[in-house]
């Protein structure tokens, strides 16, 4: 089993940058994909982004493309979702995941494990 603990929510205007962060600690070797889903009030979680063991291949939402960046540390066992150009339709409680490969995660939309979720609002 995986731990995951986010970092990094809070409250921004539209325009603005926030960095989420995600450190993950237990069996991590068995999960070499991770990533970042939201879920706003009342939507279905969605897929936001992954990131590969490497770091070499990422995966992003069409709707956060060119705006937020995923990327990671492996010595510190931590994942960073770079979040810039934030619109109102950003608003969700974004949750850190990680799962057998990124390109399952981005592919089947689906984690193994999963973190507590940060809230992110951002206000017009």
């Amino acid at each position: 089993q995986v731990q995951l603990v986010e970092s990094g929510g809070g409250l921004v205007q539209a325009g603005g940058s926030l960095k989420l962060s995600c450190a993950a600690s237990g069996r991590t070797f068995r999960r070499n994909g991770m990533g970042w889903f939201r879920q706003a009030p009342g939507k279905d979680r969605e897929f936001v982004a992954a990131i590969s063991l490497s770091g070499d291949a990422t995966y992003y939402a069409d709707s956060v493309k060119g705006r937020f960046t995923i990327s990671r540390d492996n010595t510190k066992n931590t994942v960073y979702l770079q979040m810039n150009s934030l619109k109102p339709d950003d608003t969700a409680v974004y949750y850190c995941a990680a799962h057998v490969t990124a390109q399952a995660m981005s592919v089947l939309k689906q984690g193994s494990d999963w973190g507590q979720g940060t809230q992110v609002t951002v206000s017009s």
